[in-house]
């Protein structure tokens, strides 16, 4: 690991607080280690840099240990187990692929923590495949941005301030002219809608519940279909027709929602909803769909999943092979009814993220300023990615990776290390 001398300003450094990624932040790192974002940063961004992290050390049963006996000792606990659960999955891709070869080793199912809102979007995918951009797209091109049943900002505080009112574009276009919608939700921040030159978005409020009605009346619509009400969820249909016309006439309309913050049963249906019209309005204009929110390396672990074993999260290799089951491999399906014998939770970007509660071996490889209910039979604390040590990530637009930077020193191994070192130890010979 690099050791780097204090004090010292980093620069073009890239932040995994949230899914934008954002890579224009500077952050100073001074003589006791301590780091300060002083320049573009958000709430997310400086909650995650500036937090200090405690000195660990590995414990088996609250006692410490050193790292070897640790491993060795969660290398115990997976050879005796016959269904272990890897859950929780906060990482980079560097980590998750060591995950993925210990979980081939192991027989092992995984599903990350954000899996429930995730996978959302992959029913969606996997039923009708959907038109989707990117957020240079949106930076260079957007005029129309519908969000539905968001803020954004909750999730991507700085979504915006670099995606929408950015004061530079590819095609010179005045981007202070562009129109923001706000489709659904209620007591949302709005005020980040409002243009540079103080034109205010349009606003229709509803219940999030009733997304799936009023995208599906939205979506008729555009199609050019009827409607025999008045009114849908509380919005008239005067203002959903005003809206399929705006976009109908958009040069290039973006329709932007957060899976986390369709929280009701059905939600893949108003996700369907958006995506179907979507490609109903790409007949005669342009027009995309755009998911964001992205936490806790979900878009990065998702990625190195599918590339590996051709799945998404909520996979196994308990057979000796790939399996995929959006339902019965769901971490709280497992524990529920008793499908997994060894629960190991990964966490290495927020202590705050830490295992349900299980009476199941339990092994916890995370931030070092993690605390338990219930004592883990093995906890192994390990760095931060981007603080830490170096990584790479996934953009929530699955279009980019970029390079997370090392900014500070530590004696904290790397998940990667970690997870290296557990199968070295579980199979006796060195891991693929």
């Amino acid at each position: 690991m690099t050791s780097i001398r204090y004090p010292i300003q980093h620069n073009t450094v890239t932040c995994p607080a949230c899914g934008l990624l954002c890579d224009d932040l500077v952050v100073d790192c001074n003589n006791t280690g301590t780091l300060k974002v002083s320049k573009n940063g958000c709430s997310k961004s400086v909650a995650f840099f500036e937090r200090i992290s405690n000195t660990a050390t590995p414990l088996i049963k609250g006692k410490p240990a050193n790292i070897a006996e640790a491993c060795a000792q969660a290398a115990n606990i997976l050879s005796s187990s016959n269904q272990p659960l890897f859950a929780g999955l906060g990482t980079e891709v560097q980590g998750m692929r060591a995950v993925m070869s210990l979980a081939d080793r192991a027989g092992a199912t995984l599903d990350h923590m954000n899996s429930a809102s995730s996978m959302r979007n992959t029913h969606v995918v996997q039923n009708t495949g959907w038109q989707v951009t990117t957020l240079t797209e949106v930076r260079n091109r957007v005029d129309l941005l519908v969000v539905v049943g968001s803020d954004i900002v909750s999730y991507n505080p700085r979504f915006f301030e670099r995606m929408v009112w950015n004061t530079e574009s590819m095609f010179e276009q005045d981007t202070a002219s562009r129109q923001v919608v706000y489709l659904g939700g209620r007591d949302l921040n709005t005020s980040h809608g409002i243009s540079p030159n103080g034109t205010k978005p349009t606003v229709l409020p509803c219940d999030t519940a009733k997304l799936p009605e009023v995208t599906a009346a939205l979506r008729a619509l555009v199609m050019g279909k009827t409607l025999s009400v008045t009114e849908v969820a509380g919005i008239s249909v005067s203002d959903l027709q005003n809206l399929a016309e705006r976009l109908k006439v958009a040069k290039y309309g973006v329709v932007a929602w957060v899976s986390s913050n369709f929280d009701f049963n059905h939600a893949e249906l108003a996700i369907q909803n958006i995506t179907e019209m979507v490609v109903k309005l790409n007949a005669t204009t342009r027009c995309s769909g755009l998911p964001l929110g992205g936490s806790e390396g979900d878009y990065s672990v998702n990625q190195a999943s599918t590339w590996t074993a051709g799945y998404p999260i909520r996979s196994s290799f308990k057979r000796g092979h790939p399996e995929f089951d959006p339902y019965l491999l769901s971490t709280q399906q497992l524990l529920s009814e008793g499908s997994a014998d060894t629960l190991v939770w990964i966490s290495s970007f927020n202590p705050d993220k830490t295992p349900p509660h299980t009476t199941l071996p339990l092994i916890v490889i995370g931030h070092p300023n993690m605390q338990f209910a219930q004592s883990p039979d093995v906890f192994i604390p390990i760095g931060t990615p981007g603080v830490d040590h170096k990584g790479i990530m996934f953009r929530i637009d699955s279009s980019v990776s970029l390079p997370l930077a090392q900014l500070k020193n530590t004696d904290l191994p790397s998940l990667s290390e970690v997870i290296k070192q557990i199968e070295t130890a579980l199979t006796g010979q060195q891991p693929c």
